[in-house]
C-alpha cells in the first residue's frame, strides 16, 4: 500500500466518523427528529396536545401555567403551578423536561416558541440514516478567508414562512474550481474563530436538500488560509422536519456548479 493510498484511507475513515456522527446526533432521543409541532407563542394562553400547561408570552418573557398533576423539570427543579420563563436571548432556548419527553422553549426570528420532542415520534423511530455522496478527496478545496473591515449584519429568510434570521457575517470566502474563482459570504460557527457557509448549488432540488446545505470551516490561519471540505457539507434539520425555522443562504452563495459531495435529499 503506498503512502497515498493510506492518506486516502484515512481521509475515509476519517469522513465515516464525522458522518456517524452526525446521524447519531440526529437520530438522539431528544433531537431534532424528535420534535413533534411548532407552537408560536403570543400573548393569548394556548394550550398545546403534546406539552403540559398553558402557554403565554409578552414583553416579561414566556410563562406557563401548569395544572393540577401537571409538572415540569426545569434546570434540574420540579416546577408546578405558575412558572415564568424571562426573556430568552435570540436562537436562545431552555429545556423543560415532561416524563421522557423535552419541552423547548426558545426565540427565533424575534418569535418566542415552544417544541415538544418526543423519543417515540415516528419520524425518529423510522430514521434510517443519511444518504450521502462517498467522500472524494478532489472536493477538497483550499479557499481564503477575506474579513470586512467591520462584521455585516446579514439579514437572510427562513424556511418558515414570514421568519427573517439576522446574522454577523465577519468575511467572505474564495476560492477556485474548474477555472472559476467562487465567493460565499461566511457567518460564524460553533467553535471561536471558525466559520459556517450556508450555500446552495447545482444539485439543490435534484439530488440535495432544495432550501440550503451548512459547512463548517475551521478558524483561518493567519494568512487566511482555509480550508473547505465539501464532503462534509451538511443537511440542516429543515431537511427531515417541518418543525424547524433553519436560515436559508444569502442570495450570493447560489455556487452555479454540482457540489457533488457531502449529503443528499434524505431518505422519502
Amino acid at each position: 500500500m503506498t503512502v497515498q493510498d493510506l492518506d486516502r484511507t484515512a481521509f475515509e475513515q476519517d469522513w465515516a466518523d464525522w458522518h456517524r456522527q452526525h446521524e447519531a446526533v440526529l437520530a438522539d432521543e431528544h433531537g431534532f427528529l424528535a420534535i413533534t409541532s411548532l407552537n408560536w407563542l403570543t400573548a393569548e394562553p394556548q394550550r398545546f396536545p403534546d406539552a403540559p400547561g398553558t402557554w403565554r408570552t409578552d414583553a416579561d418573557g414566556v410563562t406557563v401555567d401548569l395544572g393540577d398533576g401537571e409538572e415540569l423539570i426545569i434546570g434540574g427543579a420540579r416546577v408546578t403551578g405558575h412558572y415564568a420563563f424571562g426573556p430568552i436571548p435570540e436562537r436562545g432556548g431552555v429545556n423543560a423536561v415532561a416524563g421522557d419527553a423535552v419541552i423547548e422553549v426558545a426565540r427565533r426570528g424575534g418569535h418566542d416558541i415552544v417544541r415538544p420532542r418526543h423519543p417515540g415520534h415516528p419520524l425518529r423511530v423510522r430514521f434510517a440514516g443519511v444518504p450521502a455522496y462517498e467522500p472524494d478527496l478532489r472536493w477538497v478545496i483550499p479557499a481564503r478567508y477575506v474579513p470586512f473591515a467591520e462584521p455585516r449584519p446579514t439579514t437572510v429568510g427562513s424556511v418558515a414562512e414570514g421568519l427573517q434570521h439576522v446574522y454577523d457575517a465577519p468575511g467572505y470566502v474564495e476560492f477556485e474550481r474548474d477555472g472559476q474563482q467562487f465567493r460565499l459570504t461566511a457567518f460564524n460557527g460553533h467553535a471561536p474563530g471558525s466559520l459556517s457557509i450556508l450555500f446552495t448549488d447545482a444539485t439543490s432540488g435534484v439530488t440535495t436538500y432544495p432550501a440550503n446545505r451548512t459547512l463548517q470551516v475551521a478558524a483561518p490561519g493567519a494568512d487566511g488560509a482555509v480550508t473547505l471540505d465539501f464532503n462534509r457539507a451538511a443537511n440542516l434539520p429543515c431537511a427531515y422536519t417541518e418543525f424547524a425555522t433553519c436560515p436559508l443562504p444569502p442570495a450570493e452563495n447560489h455556487l452555479p456548479v454540482a457540489v457533488e459531495a457531502g449529503e443528499k435529499l434524505p431518505y422519502s
